[in-house]
C-alpha cells in the first residue's frame, strides 16, 4: 500500500520533531504546490508581556520548520512513493539548516498563526524555500528564505 503523503509529514511534525510538540506546532494542510503549519498562541509563546506578542524566537522557528518541511516534502516527491517511509532517515540523517533569513513585519499578535513555505530550489545538495506567516487576521507577521542541506 502506498503511504500517504499528508500522514507521514503529519507524523514527522507531531511524533519525530519533539520541540515541535513543545512549542504546538501543527500540520494544518499539504498539496502539490505548498505546506502550511499551524500554531497557537499560548502564554509560554509570549515574548512581549504588554503586548502579548509571539516571541521572535518562536517566530524564526515556526518559520524555520515550514521552510523544512516544504524542502523534505519537495524531496520526497523526487523518489517513488512506495519507498517514502524506507527513505525517512537517510533524508533526515542528511538534513539541516545552512541559512535561514527572518524578516519581521509586525508584531506577532493573534490567536493563530499560519506558516506557508514554497520550494525555490532544489538541487541535488541545497534546497532553498521561502516562507511567510500569517495570523488568523491574515495579516503577514514575518516572512523568511532558508537554505538547507538535503544531500
Amino acid at each position: 500500500m502506498k503511504p500517504k503523503l499528508y500522514d507521514i509529514v503529519s507524523n514527522i511534525i507531531n511524533e519525530k520533531i519533539a520541540f515541535n510538540k513543545v512549542i504546538g506546532i501543527k500540520l494544518d494542510c499539504l498539496d502539490e504546490q505548498s505546506v502550511c503549519l499551524k500554531l497557537s498562541m499560548n502564554d509560554l509563546l509570549v515574548g512581549n508581556p504588554v503586548r502579548r506578542s509571539l516571541h521572535g524566537g518562536v517566530i524564526s522557528t515556526v518559520l524555520d520548520v515550514t521552510g523544512g518541511i516544504t524542502a523534505f516534502v519537495g524531496i520526497l516527491k523526487t523518489l517513488d512513493p512506495c519507498t517514502w517511509e524506507h527513505k525517512i532517515e537517510e533524508i533526515f540523517y542528511q538534513f539541516g539548516t545552512i541559512d535561514l533569513r527572518v524578516d519581521y513585519l509586525r508584531p506577532g499578535l493573534g490567536q493563530s498563526f499560519f506558516a506557508t513555505g514554497s520550494l525555490l530550489r532544489l538541487g541535488n545538495k541545497v534546497a532553498v524555500t521561502q516562507m511567510k506567516l500569517r495570523n488568523q487576521k491574515e495579516d503577514l507577521i514575518a516572512i523568511g528564505t532558508a537554505t538547507y542541506i538535503v544531500g
